[in-house]
């Protein structure tokens, strides 16, 4: 293309107050970062937990809210309730017992009810006045209804939550969720609303204070003594555990409204937290009474969620038993409540292993949750016929002699002819048919192919940057067609603004009365529908009505459906959603969440198959590597992480920029990994290097004993500047050219 310099420029697309912004060409000797004016807006704000294919807006941070059904279900010979449950809590839970009682009669559901009371052996009263009543039938009436708690959980339709089964020796009670059909009356009980789905949960999964709030700073201290004190091959997995204690501890107090000791109590231990939970600790300082922490949606995730730590079995039975001989129940039984303990067999982890691992909202990811198949291999592409060039079918030369006739080219699914091993079923999912416009656009891509450079170590790629001068309305969203003809950004202001590139400008339809006098049949009839008076290098697309936060063109395959509601919805984050990708392979969509965790699910079926954790802040950017296999993510960290798909592990870290990374792109054939940041860089990663003799031995992928190695300078091929601007979009063109976007951001 013309406009693209052979070497690191930055092109200006500037955008005036008044009339069409217009694309002003590449100076001769500019410097990457040439322009004045406009303010960024970076990152998306905006989205929900459930994750389609298309950065989500708005959105209540990722848990559906729906009329809220409550299920009972209690199994046949249950244990009943250990004995060292003390009495003070009886009241409070057969409190809680009639309460749920009293939802049930209010829903119809009879037969719950009647379950529950036989279960906890209740002599049914008639319900007059304010509230329901009811005796606890004989002695042991009160060791049952703790039984029945502890077994009562809440069902919220629609979504789609981590198991709650504790690990092994995590937990001696076993959590039953059955399924009540019928009508959700609204209502109260008590003083619970029934339709607000967080208040239900209060009164179904309260913090049940069982010991004296003034020991709360005791119970912790002893227990941060004994880890510190410990050896140091299980001091590190321990401490583990001083965060989400400390967490439902202030949690606890809080919401039995001992609001002093709270505070003090947070004052005292939320200096010794880890500093990546820093703005976690924020919103929790802000919590300083029970009313705070109705609709609190971080609460939420950390009352429904449990957290999960990955502990060895040595140190963990460590653990068991000094709670167990110092009579600690109160931590004991928030681990056993509100954390999930994955023990494994084998040495504990380092201090190094873990810090690489943790970080996220609800802690690292279960082993079992990345063990499902995954298909990360490619798809066989058609196989198309290249037509030869105009020069190639001259047969005589300019002397007459016969011309040398050149190897005939592969289709163009030659890299494919074989069927890949790790490929998904061809019929896996139904890809529609390649129509004549998408063979005759392959064909172009082939042919760009072969003028391709091929890039490495030694060769590394020239860069024009596109800066947005004067963007009063906020840049959030850029992306660049495949073919490198067009660019697109979205802005606060709710506008999408798309620029021809190239010298072709972009024109509109004829009228509907200027295209019946067309003749249908011509050749060019593509051309002859687009009215010439329109020709400009802009247009401006409106109809949102909030800031675009997400701007993407249609791939070369697109599908059209009949249908206007989602086909799979993704429920699983626990906070907003801020990118996603689809596979090369089209079968899984990739996400990134600001709970800090990546999520791969499969378009097939809508389950999550792989869950990373690693980050310590939230995700903004991933891309995948064109053989499928390996996926790159960056965040508000300034790291970048490398994960491999098939056995669910990191297999590199790259450190090197200083703010949030806003945009991964792989080179075509993978050779290298450009970023983009906040930090003013474009910086490229030797990619092979990176992924070479990695250790994925059955032990590793067993107990995810990741070890990486500290080469991110020996990685680091090249660091571009801006004179002001952030990177917000990288591209590499059919010809491995790197195209990369931002807003200019004065000082």
């Amino acid at each position: 293309m013309a406009a693209l310099a052979e070497e690191q420029t930055e092109v200006a697309a500037k955008l005036e107050p008044e009339g069409p912004p217009t694309l002003l060409p590449p100076q001769a000797g500019d410097g990457a970062g040439e322009g004045s004016g406009g303010t960024p807006n970076n990152g998306p704000n905006g989205g929900g937990g459930n994750a389609a294919a298309a950065s989500s807006a708005g959105g209540d941070g990722g848990t559906p809210k729906p009329a809220v059904a409550v299920s009972a279900a209690v199994p046949a010979g249950a244990a009943p309730a250990p004995a060292a449950a003390s009495e003070a809590g009886a009241p409070h839970d057969r409190q809680t017992l009639l309460a749920v009682l009293q939802f049930l009669r209010q829903s119809n559901l009879r037969e719950a009810e009647d379950a529950l009371r036989r279960e906890a052996r209740l002599l049914e009263e008639s319900a007059a006045g304010s509230g329901a009543s009811g005796e606890v039938d004989g002695g042991g009436g009160t060791e049952a209804a703790n039984a029945l708690l502890s077994r009562v959980t809440a069902s919220v339709p629609g979504s789609v939550a981590a198991p709650d089964a504790a690990g092994a020796g995590a937990s001696g009670a076993t959590a039953v969720s059955g399924s009540a059909s019928g009508p959700v009356a609204q209502g109260k009980v008590g003083n619970v609303a029934v339709e607000d789905q967080p208040d239900v949960s209060a009164v179904l999964s309260a913090y049940n204070q069982q010991g004296d709030p003034t020991m709360y700073e005791e119970y912790y201290s002893g227990l941060k003594h004994f880890i510190e004190c410990s050896l140091d091959c299980h001091r590190a997995e321990l401490s583990q555990l001083f965060y989400p204690l400390f967490v439902h501890m202030y949690l606890e107090l809080v919401y039995n409204q001992h609001e002093n000791e709270a505070k003090s109590f947070f004052e005292k231990f939320h200096g010794d937290q880890e500093c990546y939970y820093q703005d976690d600790l924020r919103v929790l300082s802000s919590l300083t009474k029970k009313e705070h922490m109705k609709g609190n949606e971080t609460m939420l995730d950390f009352r429904t969620s449990k957290f999960v730590l990955r502990i060895s079995r040595d140190s963990y039975q460590l653990l068991k038993r000094h709670l167990q001989e110092k009579q600690n129940n109160q931590i004991w039984n928030i681990v056993q409540e509100h954390l999930y303990i994955d023990i494994f067999d084998g040495m504990p982890r380092s201090k190094q292993q873990i810090d690489a691992m943790v970080g996220s909202l609800a802690g690292e990811a279960k082993r079992e949750a990345n063990k499902s198949k995954v298909f990360f291999g490619l798809l066989k592409e058609p196989e198309i016929e290249v037509p030869l060039d105009d020069e190639d079918e001259e047969g005589e030369n300019e002397e007459g002699k016969p011309k040398k006739k050149k190897p005939k080219k592969d289709s163009i699914g030659s890299k494919s002819k074989k069927q890949d091993p790790n490929a998904p079923p061809q019929n896996r999912i139904p890809l529609p048919e390649l129509k004549d416009s998408d063979k005759l656009d392959k064909i172009m891509n082939m042919k760009e192919t072969t003028k391709r450079v091929r890039l490495g170590p030694d060769c590394l790629p020239s860069i024009c940057f596109y800066t947005f001068l004067n963007a009063y309305q906020g840049l959030t969203a850029v992306d660049v067609t495949d073919d490198s003809s067009l660019i697109a950004g979205g802005f606060a202001d709710s506008t999408v603004r798309v620029w021809s590139v190239t010298p072709k400008k972009l024109r509109s339809v004829k009228q509907a009365a200027d295209l019946s006098l067309i003749d249908k049949e011509s050749d060019d009839v593509l051309e002859r529908i687009m009215d010439e008076k329109t020709a400009s290098e802009l247009k401006i697309l409106y109809g949102h009505s909030g800031p675009v936060y997400g701007a993407s063109f249609s791939p070369d395959r697109l599908w059209a459906t009949d249908h206007y509601q989602p086909l799979r919805i993704f429920a699983g984050h626990l906070a907003d959603v801020n990118c996603t990708r689809f596979h090369p392979n089209s079968n899984y969509v990739a996400t990134g969440s600001a709970d800090r965790t990546v999520r791969l699910w499969d378009v097939l079926n809508g389950n999550c198959v792989r869950i990373f954790t690693g980050h310590k802040g939230p995700i903004h950017s991933l891309t995948f590597s064109p053989n499928g296999r390996f996926l790159a993510t960056g965040a508000t960290d300034g790291r970048v992480l490398l994960w491999d798909i098939g056995h669910g592990l990191m297999v590199g870290e790259l450190k090197g920029h200083t703010d949030t990374v806003c945009s991964l792109r792989f080179s075509r054939d993978g050779e290298i990994l450009a970023s983009g940041s906040m930090d003013n860089t474009v910086r490229l990663w030797d990619a092979i290097k990176a992924f070479e003799d990695l250790e994925t031995d059955d032990f590793t992928t067993a107990t995810g004993h990741i070890n990486l190695p500290e080469n991110s300078q020996e990685l680091l091929l090249g660091t571009y500047m801006t004179k002001s601007t952030p990177v917000v979009h990288l591209h590499f063109t059919r010809r491995n050219l790197v195209l990369a976007a931002g807003a200019y951001s004065p000082q």
